[in-house]
């Protein structure tokens, strides 16, 4: 690896290293919380109300007077919404403290004529106002689609609170009301209507304050996520594309996870000097970078510098996927972060490939009984294919992905046949069929662009795909494995075996297959002499491999005899590690917490260039689609 790794810092991020008074916002989250805990259960259960517990949270902002319980459910709500937002250090949850707070205060003093609730809301407003400087992050990527999750999510928690506030009164509840009438109530109550359930005395009055003022509740945030301003994800503009493609051509070679930075639905950082970048994406508060910067290693520390400051602005937690070696020493020693091995990356020297020998004999043999069995390959440029065969490729392998949600961003570019990407190399597997039309999915009523379609000239005589993106001037990083899946067993590997076969040709001395997690794991955990610890590791890894492809793929990358290199995920702190691991499988494409909208509802967002959007994570012959990295 050409270029020496810099020995200085451009300047240490100290924000995250060292003493600094962060935890201001951490506390005043923390008691925000436990203020909103403590309204909402001085505002459902009344004998809470008449506790020793009681007689400190009656003093809190947002349970005083006669409509204390409506006001305490309500602050209770809006406090634990507000905490989240004040322990990431959001500008705006400061804001709505340090506004709330005096309110608070001239309530309690200019109705209850309480001086200690004066004081105690004046002293939570003194350190905010302190320490106002930590509480400078912007607002995350969002879109006004929360509003809808907001009134989904607010709508459930106020029906279960309600049911809480009409159950909490049994000895005052006439008679015995069904759930379904007590539910009734509830839907009544939150649009400010009466129910079919009663109360003796003020209780009535108390259930249906409480009960209006949660509908109310759900219904002004709702508005408010609506008509907010957007702050839209950050994505590649047509200039940062320019730049990254720069500085890919000089220094592409470096990293074989490069080209992926040129995924459309990232954001960019570059250095001062313009000659790295760090290409990322902010998925549930986590700052993903994949692979290692982008460009001179010399100009790296600036890049990062960059996305720890950007990090910081946002009060995102900061974290890298998928970076080699060499990338994680530069972080780690720049930024004071911390690198855990995640697995690692199989790499094929053409040189050195051959399918002679015993270790190759499985490989040879189902490479031999495909060929015999009518199938021929061929391997090219993108650029040399007709527009007409890159678009029934793009349809085929967007038809046998084989699941709903696109997968991949470490090691994906997300898209096939696109006129800038002509150096990207396409092999493909095709067979004419003895019987047209009779394949598993075929049929006259199959329309182009079906999902489990392969009508009738559909794809013609395709029956795989396999898509490589440049690596450097002499080499090709894996992108996705599509096939069809009434095809042959074996056509990844017979694929593979071509592409190979065909790299010299096409100046060509390094292929870069899938990355297997925990790979070392699995080898050292089968091995003679393998310690207790890690043969129960490699246990474990081998029983989540019914679900996720670890074991299969670490065995399938190892059939062609690849030398390992080791990837890294780098993060701030061991408490971190579920979130990121949750942000990254997220962006992955392997969890989506999100209900995904009906068609008809979603966004449409314009396309600068055709493509077809399909994942690096390519599914092997004899698994579902299931997780590849």
């Amino acid at each position: 690896m050409s270029g020496a790794v810099p020995a200085r810092h451009t300047r240490v991020r100290r924000v995250l290293r060292g003493p600094r008074p962060a935890n201001v916002p951490l506390l005043v989250g923390r008691a925000c919380a436990l203020v909103g805990l403590l309204d909402i259960a001085a505002g459902v259960f009344p004998r809470f109300r008449h506790s020793r517990m009681h007689a400190l949270a009656e003093v809190l902002p947002g349970a005083f007077g006669p409509f204390a319980a409506a006001l305490s459910l309500s602050a209770g709500v809006l406090l634990l919404l507000l905490a989240h937002g004040l322990r990431r250090r959001k500008r705006r949850a400061w804001r709505a403290a340090v506004a709330l707070l005096p309110l608070g205060a001239v309530a309690q003093f200019g109705y209850r004529h309480s001086l200690l609730g004066v004081l105690l809301s004046l002293l939570l407003l003194a350190p905010l106002l302190r320490h106002r400087d930590q509480f400078a992050a912007l607002p995350d990527p969002r879109s006004r689609w929360r509003a809808l999750a907001n009134l989904v999510l607010m709508s459930a928690g106020s029906l279960l609170l309600g049911l809480l506030v009409v159950n909490a009164h049994p000895h005052r509840m006439l008679g015995d009301p069904s759930l379904a009438d007590r539910i009734t109530h509830v839907l009544y109550g939150l649009f400010g209507v009466e129910g079919p359930v009663d109360y003796r005395g003020n209780t009535t009055w108390t259930v249906a304050f409480s009960l209006g003022a949660l509908g109310l509740l759900t219904a002004i945030t709702t508005i408010y996520l609506a008509f907010r301003p957007e702050h839209p994800a950050a994505r590649l503009t047509e200039d940062d594309e320019t730049r990254l493609r720069a500085l890919l051509a000089r220094h592409g070679g470096r990293d074989s996870l490069g080209h992926f930075a040129l995924r459309r639905d990232k954001g960019v950082v570059f250095s001062p000097s313009g000659k790295a970048a760090v290409t990322y994406r902010v998925v549930s508060g986590v700052m993903l970078a994949g692979g290692d910067p982008i460009g001179d290693v010399e100009a790296w520390p600036g890049a990062i510098e960059r996305f720890m400051d950007e990090a910081q602005a946002h009060s995102w937690t900061p974290a890298v996927m998928g970076c080699s070696e060499t990338g994680g020493e530069v972080w780690t020693r720049e930024t004071g972060l911390d690198a855990l091995e995640l697995g690692d990356e199989a790499v094929v020297d053409v040189a050195d490939f051959s399918l002679a020998g015993r270790p190759m004999r499985n490989v040879r043999q189902m490479v031999k009984r495909i060929e015999r069995a009518g199938y021929e390959t061929r391997v090219r440029r993108v650029a040399d294919l007709s527009d007409a065969e890159l678009d029934r490729v793009r349809r085929a392998a967007d038809a046998w992905r084989g699941t709903d949600t696109e997968r991949g961003f470490s090691m994906a570019l997300g898209r096939v046949g696109d006129p800038a990407d002509g150096d990207c190399l396409i092999a493909t597997a095709h067979k004419q069929d003895d019987e047209p039309g009779n394949a598993p999915g075929n049929g006259p009523g199959n329309a182009p662009g079906d999902a489990p379609g392969n009508a009738p000239g559909e794809y013609g005589d395709l029956k795989a795909v396999l898509h490589f993106v440049p690596w450097g001037r002499d080499g090709v990083s894996l992108d996705l494995m599509r096939r069809d899946r009434a095809a042959d067993p074996g056509m990844n590997e017979l694929l593979i075996v071509a592409a190979l076969r065909a790299a010299p040709k096409l100046g060509i001395a390094r292929v870069s297959l899938n990355f297997a997690m925990f790979r070392a794991a699995l080898a050292r955990g089968e091995k003679i002499g393998a310690g207790p610890v890690l043969r129960a590791w490699r246990g474990l890894l081998v029983f989540l491999s019914r679900w996720f492809q670890i074991e299969s793929l670490y065995k399938f990358n190892a059939k062609f005899r690849p030398r390992w290199e080791p990837r890294f995920v780098v993060y701030r702190a061991s408490a971190d590690l579920p979130r990121i691991g949750l942000a990254a499988m997220q962006a992955e494409g392997f969890v989506t917490l999100a209900v995904p909208l009906p068609r008809f509802l979603r966004r449409r967002t314009p396309v600068r260039r055709p493509c077809g959007h399909v994942s690096r994570h390519g599914h092997l012959p004899t698994r579902p689609p299931t997780l590849n990295t």
